[in-house]
């Protein structure tokens, strides 16, 4: 009787045991599970319902009419930020804009490709110092996939450091880097270098470390295997992202409010980079690019008046890469 009363508690120990072990465990889990659904918009001080965004204009300094169209979009549309594109002909030109202007929120879009037929540029650092990004017509390659075959991570990073140089000679803001064509996301050692020199000098570089809704559909094996860094970058003292949306370059121009308005009303809580290429054509500019009405059409959606409604209507919070900088700095870091 004694023994199996002694047997029963044992039983009844070992049991409790094991409910206090699959307790503790699924607790661990649930706390994985609430740090891990936290995005980096609450990391970063907003409320987690909070739909944060940046409207991005790409490819600055490309072309006089890119130039115009960032201005326009960003002086008197919803656009809050945008990125340059410093070995291009065009490049003076917005520099003395921001002369004028040093508040807007101006990043580089670092530049190893040059992918048009008739306009072309060369890399900064000379192709003595970088051969392998080069060309036979003397110029960056065309394409993301010749640069991955050619160029060296060292000559990569040589690149990246030559363009901040102009950039810090001609006395530009830079607000945060990112990568013309995403050439710098093609290979893990090119990301390295690119994550090294933003870390290095404090500049915010475009890392996606959230929910990367559209990231991941968009660009799955940049995204997926590039995460691993999120923290390395965070804990650096850079911001980090939710997600990314680059799909706006296929859509058709005519098309183009009507899918931003969509796009806007789907957005997940958390802080999302949506891209454009806003330019104003020039009589030359169909001359460079057979996008033109595709770049202006993105330039009339961020002008639109049933855009800027519907963000006031929405409650979206526009920011810039500068105030994810600022708000960085009083966040903690990521266990």
């Amino acid at each position: 009787m004694v023994q199996r009363v002694e047997a029963e508690f044992s039983n009844r120990e070992f049991f409790m045991n094991r409910i206090a072990l699959i307790a503790a465990l699924l607790s661990s889990v649930l706390i994985q599970a609430a740090r891990a659904e936290k995005t980096f918009a609450e990391r970063l001080g907003w409320k987690p319902d909070d739909v944060v965004v940046i409207l991005h204009v790409d490819d600055v300094g490309m072309s006089h009419s890119s130039n115009l169209g960032a201005i326009e979009t960003t002086a008197n549309g919803v656009a809050t930020s945008w990125s340059i594109m410093m070995p291009c002909p065009w490049v003076p030109e917005i520099a003395k804009y921001l002369k004028q202007h040093p508040n807007v929120d101006s990043g580089l879009h670092l530049t190893l490709t040059s992918e048009w037929s008739l306009y072309r540029w060369a890399p900064l650092a000379g192709k003595p110092k970088v051969p392998g990004l080069v060309d036979e017509e003397g110029c960056l390659w065309r394409g993301v996939q010749q640069v991955a075959a050619h160029a060296s991570p060292d000559e990569i990073e040589i690149e990246i450091r030559a363009q901040i140089d102009r950039a810090e000679k001609l006395g530009l803001p830079i607000t945060h880097l990112d990568s013309h064509m995403g050439t710098l996301f093609a290979r893990p050692d090119y990301f390295e270098r690119f994550a090294k020199v933003g870390m290095e000098k404090g500049i915010p570089i475009l890392a996606i470390g959230g929910h990367a809704n559209y990231a991941l559909k968009e660009n799955p094996e940049a995204a997926g295997k590039l995460r691993h860094w999120i923290p390395k970058i965070w804990n650096a003292g850079l911001p980090v992202i939710d997600d990314l949306h680059t799909g706006s370059y296929g859509w058709a121009p005519e098309d183009k409010t009507k899918r931003l308005i969509v796009l806007l009303k789907e957005l997940r809580p958390g802080v999302t980079e949506i891209l454009f290429h806003a330019s104003i054509p020039t009589e030359d500019f169909p001359l460079i690019t057979s996008s033109s009405q595709s770049r202006l059409a993105d330039a009339k959606a961020l002008t639109d008046a049933d855009v800027k409604k519907l963000i006031q209507e929405r409650g979206i919070i526009l920011t810039t890469w500068k105030e994810l900088k600022a708000r960085r700095q009083k966040a903690g870091p990521l266990e």
